[in-house]
């Protein structure tokens, strides 16, 4: 989510695209999100996605062992080798994506299937891909989806905001997200509803 709003705010074109999105779908005051909206909010998927990319929560998958010899980028690995899979440098390799420092959420509006070609695999694959892959991509949909659709994000600056990723197994941001938000006028109305 930190990282999320982090490209946002200093992508705010895409912001605004997704709120346009929410705002088309749901209606400007006339609900909040729900689970169900989710499919219907395709570049919400792509700023999850696209973050998913630029920023996975494990820059490695979890250590594999190779069962039998094997040929591995042009590399013999000996039976019962210990295999680290560099995840960050698979997505965000220019042979396989385009302009991948730039944040696109619009290259995965045409997304073919879950992974597209093993080319984004941020909760792994396969027998040790995580359990918890569905549940957390519904949550992250929920949430980030609910923070544009009921309040006004900015900088707390005309500067962008730091996106140096700090040490350890998961990808810390190095310098804690701080921005401004404000309700949005129209979901303030809404919830006095409520």
């Amino acid at each position: 989510m930190e990282w999320a709003l982090s490209l946002l705010l200093n992508n705010p074109e895409a912001l605004k695209k997704a709120r346009n999105e929410i705002d088309t779908h749901i209606g400007v005051s006339s609900r909040l999100l729900h689970d169900s909206d989710l499919s219907q909010l395709p570049y919400l998927h792509g700023i999850i996605n696209e973050t998913l990319r630029m920023c996975p929560a494990g820059p490695f998958l979890v250590p594999h062992e190779s069962s039998d010899e094997c040929v591995v980028g042009g590399f013999q690995v000996p039976r019962g080798t210990m295999l680290l899979v560099n995840l960050w440098a698979i997505q965000n390799d220019a042979k396989f994506w385009d302009k991948p420092n730039e944040f696109k959420p619009e290259r995965f509006i045409d997304f073919k299937g879950q992974r597209d070609g093993f080319r984004l695999m941020p909760f792994g694959y396969g027998r040790r891909g995580c359990p918890g892959e569905n549940l957390a991509m519904h949550v992250a949909g929920l949430a980030l989806g609910s923070l544009i659709q009921c309040f006004e994000w900015e900088r707390i600056s005309e500067e962008l905001v730091e996106m140096t990723e700090g040490p350890g197994l998961t990808m810390p941001k190095a310098i804690p997200l701080l921005a401004k938000c404000r309700p949005r006028h129209n979901i303030v109305n809404l919830l006095g509803q409520l």
